[in-house]
């Protein structure tokens, strides 16, 4: 084990990358894969239209005469709507017209097509290969065309052929009932033979599969991304003192007496910890480190889940970095401290000890990071215990008056704007399904086209002044779907905007004196820079030197502030832009982060011994 990747991990991983053709960024690899890989959706009409070619080799003269005649109409599809009507009834009774035995090129391109159709639905569902918005037009102007091709031919082959197009009609009039249903039933059921491995008799049987595709999406969750790879999951959904319904993901190892908890940042989810794989993401290294390892989320996904069924938008997004840090951390902190206690077992009902029966570190990005400083100085402030080792923090947020323009720009406008955008968007997300899909399908396109992927790339770089994030890479991450997606609460951004002019680490300001005497007692919000000293762990700060987004200027004003007031700190600088954290796959930061965890010894076997326990029976039994 090297790094906190096992052997075997990191062999499932390299073949999962060979034989993975979506895992290359920026390739599109469509003629490699035609030797390789099943017909790909967007080559699927081509290759139909090629086998087509090849059946009808020996065409009569009426196919030729159809074909001229295609090409002559072929502006009039544009303007005539009654043949699409007689195309649907064709179509309807396509399958009793085909089996006429005078017409094999027909009845051989219907079964060739309707056999290519099912293998193709089998094989997608397998490779799961999404396509993009501009795949999708691609796909559709193919069938377009084809069926325009295949109505015409059609037509013109009765019309040269009376006596065919008499019996046709003959047949459509007699079981133009039978043919609809039984061709309704073809298209919405696949008879698929499958084998069960291990009964008593092996032999292949039928089953109707009904094949269903979310607008080929990914919509893979966290859980998908864990369990796919072969690591346990477990899911705990934790309440909130003001009635949020947060998820805490973890990869367990029940009785580990280490653990480690994962905090994202803005516009991220827990997926954000895993999205990288088996060697490149921080949770699994942790895992096979031994670690007992919670992913937490906190408020601000689109699903809104909340005690309330029936709150607003408005209501739901009302919460600040306050929020975050006084409510959603220590519920899921003290949810962790019940789960691993009970599963321990160690406090004894007889025994009086301060000991915790594990140890627990926190490993935060960005805006987590500031929510995890928050949640440590308000309660010590409090007097209550936080229930942590160690902390490392990834690029921070807390200090940003050292920053880019566009973020200079919003200190001054979006305290003046956000009155007026509160009762409008209440927080920034995509606000629909179908919105959220489009978003899908545009990060697939900026995957599958490397020109479209640069240039976004490039814009969104030069917005965020220069940031070498892989912008394209985060917009396809799966968490971004139909269903849900990381949101962000304008008053988050207003807390922001305060903490910047200000130019100091502090809660939020709710504008009036009265306000805040309600909420802090005092009549300015509480400023955590200057209560560092009630800090009582090691704290490990990372900064990126090419990080844009939060200045490594700004990492050290956190640094100079904690060695000032005598935390035991340390600080570190690798080459990285602020996302590369943790969308990117960096050796050296997982031997670090791992190096970290390492310095907090995992807590030790209560002193409660067998001897003691029977010592303790005797009493019980003499008494």
């Amino acid at each position: 084990m090297k790094n906190g990747v096992s052997s075997f991990n990191k062999f499932i991983h390299e073949l999962s990358v060979d034989s993975d053709p979506s895992c290359m960024d920026y390739s599109s690899g469509e003629d490699d894969l035609d030797g390789i890989y099943p017909a790909s959706p967007s080559s699927h009409g081509s290759r139909t239209s090629r086998t087509r070619t090849c059946i009808n080799d020996d065409w009569h003269w009426t196919n030729w005469m159809a074909y001229i005649f295609s090409w002559i109409f072929l502006p009039a599809r544009f303007f005539l709507a009654i043949p699409f009507l007689f195309f649907r009834l064709f179509n309807i009774c396509g399958s009793r017209a085909s089996s006429d035995p005078r017409i094999p090129s027909l009845r051989k391109f219907d079964s060739f097509r309707k056999v290519h159709t099912s293998k193709d639905h089998v094989v997608h569902r397998t490779i799961d290969r999404r396509r993009g918005v501009i795949e999708d037009l691609h796909l559709a102007i193919e069938i377009f065309i084809e069926a325009i091709f295949d109505m015409f031919h059609k037509a013109a082959h009765y019309v040269f052929s009376p006596s065919v197009a008499f019996k046709f009609f003959g047949r459509w009039f007699s079981f133009l009932g039978d043919g609809a249903k039984d061709n309704d039933d073809h298209v919405l059921n696949v008879s698929v033979p499958t084998t069960t491995l291990g009964d008593n008799d092996p032999a292949p049987t039928t089953r109707n599969l009904s094949f269903h595709h979310a607008l080929n999406t990914d919509a893979r969750t966290c859980q998908d991304f864990i369990t796919e790879l072969g690591y346990p999951y477990e899911a705990i959904h934790v309440v909130t003192t003001d009635g949020y319904v947060l998820l805490l993901e973890r990869i367990p190892r029940h009785d580990a007496r280490k653990a480690v908890y994962l905090q994202h940042g803005t516009f991220d989810s827990s997926l954000g910890w895993v999205s990288n794989g088996v060697v490149g993401s921080p949770a699994f290294a942790a895992f096979d480190q031994g670690y007992d390892v919670f992913l937490g989320n906190y408020r601000g996904l689109v699903s809104r889940e909340h005690v309330d069924k029936n709150i607003s938008s408005q209501q739901y997004w009302q919460f600040s970095v306050n929020e975050l840090g006084t409510k959603d951390i220590p519920a899921l902190i003290e949810k962790i401290h019940e789960v691993k206690t009970a599963e321990l077992k160690i406090c004894q009902p007889d025994e009086e000890t301060n000991e915790r029966p594990y140890k627990l570190c926190a490993i935060a990005h960005s805006l987590g990071g500031a929510v995890m400083l928050m949640y440590v100085v308000t309660r010590r402030v409090e007097e209550k215990p936080h229930r942590l080792s160690r902390l490392v923090l990834l690029s921070p947020a807390g200090f940003h008056h050292d920053s880019i323009f566009i973020f200079s720009v919003g200190q001054y406008l979006f305290p003046l704007m956000y009155p007026f955008l509160a009762n409008i968007v209440p927080a920034l997300y995509v606000p629909t399904r179908f919105f959220r899909m489009l978003w899908n399908k545009l990060a697939r396109d900026f995957h599958n086209y490397p020109a479209v992927g640069g240039l976004v790339q490039t814009l969104f770089s030069c917005f965020f002044g220069g940031d070498s994030s892989n912008w394209v890479g985060v917009m396809g991450l799966s968490h971004y779907n139909m269903n849900d997606m990381p949101g962000l609460s304008l008053r988050v951004c207003h807390h922001l905007a305060q903490v910047k002019r200000k130019e100091k680490f502090r809660m939020y300001d709710y504008g009036s004196t009265y306000a805040n005497m309600e909420a802090y007692g005092t009549p300015e919000p509480l400023d955590l820079g200057e209560r560092y000293s009630l800090i009582d762990i090691p704290i490990d700060l990372v900064a990126g030197r090419k990080d844009q987004v939060i200045r490594a200027s700004m990492v050290k004003k956190h640094y100079k502030l904690m060695t000032d007031s005598g935390v035991d700190v340390s600080y570190q600088e690798f080459m990285y832009a602020h996302l590369d954290f943790t969308k990117s796959h960096y050796e050296e930061l997982l031997a670090y982060l791992m190096s970290r965890l390492l310095l907090v010894e995992p807590a030790r076997n209560h002193p409660f011994s067998h001897k003691a326990l029977k010592l303790k029976k005797k009493e019980q039994a003499s008494s």
